[in-house]
């Protein structure tokens, strides 16, 4: 990585049938041109009843693996070299739902919606129709649904993969003892609800040779559920399991939370964490200008820095890092021409003619 910001995972309700589109390949183009250290794509179903919506990114078969491929490529093509990252994930109980801007609920059959999967039989919200309770041989297939999509990424070049244990899907579903109400192997004890995510990690590690780590909630902002205590617990089972790192936010899996927002509000999680496991780790959450990222670095709160709106809205705000804190980034040199005087040395030594 040339630099420790990071284009978090942000759900674009672009795709096609888990495929691919022109929006991404504009997307990814310009996050890829936005001068960061790592661009995560967006959660991106292992199976087409794992995405959150019928517009959710896909990455199951043959078809969903070539129209990602292609559009990464044509975007890399015009983009400073980059690693990527790819957050493989499954919704769980939150899946089958409506686009943000359509209110977001779960979908009826007559809507185009689909039968959803959990750990245990409990609606995500009391008037939804309840999932069903995933068997052991279920967990098996899923098992390998994840090893097949890192490999499918590891095949066209994706350098990292983050595995989705965040924000009430189904892995989040399995630590939250708001979400699992198991009474086997999976499910009760802290041991056993960590049982899947922690499967399917040593799966994927096993057959995927890239830089891979876990998303989390460390808080289910829920008397009763998914603590940052565990979280940290769960961190040095990662690392013992070969994590090379772990996002860290929070909440999702319960209508009830009560988040208290605020500048840096999950980043008291993240330094729990960091230090208790030793992994690297990554902060994210209302962390918007660059001299508030390099304060939370210096103090050792974190390792890396995510930002998913601020760079909706401001797609080069690591430039406006690099500008503000005398640093340097790249950048395609369709772009070299175009910085304010007060800013020259942020593509370092460049210098362009013109005719």
């Amino acid at each position: 990585m040339s630099n420790r910001t990071v284009v978090a995972p942000m759900c674009q309700y672009a795709a096609e049938s888990g495929r691919a589109s022109d929006w991404h390949l504009q997307h990814w183009a310009q996050m890829l041109n936005s001068g960061t250290g790592l661009f995560i794509i967006e959660a991106t179903a292992v199976e087409p009843a794992g995405r959150i919506s019928t517009g959710c990114l896909g990455l199951w078969d043959d078809d969903t693996a070539s129209a990602m491929a292609n559009a990464l490529h044509r975007a890399r093509r015009w983009a400073p070299p980059v690693p990527v990252c790819i957050q493989l994930a499954h919704a769980g109980r939150k899946a089958s739902s409506a686009v943000p801007w359509a209110g977001g609920q779960l979908l009826s059959p007559d809507e185009g919606g689909w039968p959803t999967v959990a750990p245990s039989a409990l609606p995500h919200l009391p008037q939804e129709r309840p999932p069903k309770a995933l068997s052991e041989a279920d967990l098996d297939d899923l098992v390998m649904r994840f090893v097949q999509a890192a490999q499918r990424a590891q095949d066209m070049g994706i350098e990292a993969v983050e595995l989705h244990a965040a924000h009430g899907y189904l892995l989040h579903e399995f630590l939250s003892p708001l979400a699992n109400r198991r009474n086997d192997a999976f499910g009760g004890s802290f041991d056993n609800r960590v049982r899947f995510p922690l499967r399917v990690f040593e799966a994927v590690r096993a057959a995927f040779g890239g830089v891979l780590g876990m998303r989390v909630s460390a808080s289910d902002w829920v008397d009763g559920g998914w603590t940052p205590e565990e979280t940290a617990d769960l961190a040095v089972r990662l690392k013992a399991a070969g994590a090379d790192y772990i996002h860290v936010s929070s909440g999702g899996v319960s209508p009830q939370q009560r988040i208290a927002l605020g500048p840096e509000y999950q980043v008291p999680f993240a330094r729990m964490v960091k230090h208790k496991s030793g992994l690297t780790t990554m902060a994210v959450g209302l962390i918007t200008e660059p001299h508030q990222a390099e304060a939370i670095l210096s103090r050792d709160d974190a390792d890396l820095i995510a930002l998913a709106r601020a760079y909706l809205y401001q797609p080069r705000w690591s430039w406006q890092a690099a500008a503000a804190l005398g640093g340097t980034v790249s950048a395609s040199p369709q772009y070299w021409r175009c910085l304010p005087a007060e800013a020259k040395t942020v593509f370092g030594s460049v210098s362009v003619g013109a005719r």
